[in-house]
């Protein structure tokens, strides 16, 4: 991941994803370009057309916050991506790395072990850092040492799995490059996106729109293989005084066919001989 003009990139890949018409703009004629050319963007935002092919080339680093917001208001970035414009202007200096192993709470442990809903933790790497017996019955990829990224981009089964995976991806990666703007030098970041980059076109194509966009909950269709079609919400909390945990909990309507569904699939996971309602063995942690 090149990160020598990280700037210059996002505004080329935000540029051309803004159609003429969407900023006023009349069309005439053939256009060789997707979006909006740099000098159309230049004149929107007040400034001189070589100044703004210096920004996209890499060639000036220090754009005024003035410049910066009109920038994005002609890019029509959202406060998510306008922040992360202004982060990628405005880096903060280099600091020195010391890499500490991701841990689980003690107390979302034994929520984990509690809770009668699929539930796991995720790390900033988006990797499986716990997890309980219900989760890894939606998806044999919920348990800990899995990554989420690459189960999502890179197992056929993952991807039959949920209903709309193509939606799906795009905040998937949109969530990555939120969490990956004070970051871009991180070298196992590098190394993920690198990989996926090379394995998995989808994941490439994403992760070249520069999409923004916060972890949030939402509502997942899933196709299980044993229950069938299973309609979920699928919330994703942050864990606090850690370094970007997230606690991901699904759960269906109560008195759905989906809530019968999901009751059934814990009932079909238990391990044979083990009363319903037993407890679960305490979840393992992987040091990321």
């Amino acid at each position: 991941m090149d990160t020598n003009n990280a700037l210059g990139e996002y505004l080329r890949a935000r540029r051309e994803q803004v159609r003429p018409p969407d900023v006023g703009l009349t069309v005439t004629g053939h256009r060789r370009v997707p979006g909006l050319r740099r000098e159309e963007v230049a004149m929107l935002a007040g400034i001189s057309s070589d100044y703004y092919l210096r920004l996209e080339q890499g060639r000036d680093h220090n754009p005024s916050s003035q410049v910066l917001e009109a920038l994005a208001r002609v890019l029509l970035l959202n406060p998510e991506a306008s922040a992360y414009l202004f982060e990628l202007a405005h880096p903060k200096p280099p600091r020195a790395r010391r890499r500490r192993a991701e841990r689980v709470p003690e107390g979302i442990l034994v929520l984990l072990e509690t809770i009668d809903l699929p539930a796991f933790v995720q790390g900033k790497y988006a990797d499986v850092l716990a997890a309980n017996r219900l989760a890894s019955a939606v998806s044999p990829n919920l348990v800990v040492g899995a990554n989420r990224l690459r189960s999502t981009f890179l197992d056929p089964e993952e991807r039959e799995l949920f209903d709309d995976w193509e939606h799906g991806t795009e905040g998937v990666v949109a969530a990555l490059r939120a969490r990956a703007a004070g970051d871009l030098d991180d070298p196992r970041l590098a190394s993920l996106i690198g990989e996926l980059s090379l394995r998995s076109e989808r994941f490439r194509q994403l992760w070249a729109k520069h999409d923004i966009r916060r972890i949030e909950g939402k509502s997942a269709v899933l196709n299980h293989p044993q229950v069938g079609r299973l309609e979920l919400y699928r919330e994703k909390l942050a864990i606090a005084a850690s370094d970007a945990l997230v606690l991901v909990i699904y759960h269906a309507e109560p008195g759905t066919k989906s809530a019968r569904l999901l009751t059934l699939l814990g009932s079909i996971s238990l391990p044979e001989g083990a009363p319903a309602g037993a407890p679960e063995p305490r979840p393992t942690l992987k040091d990321a």
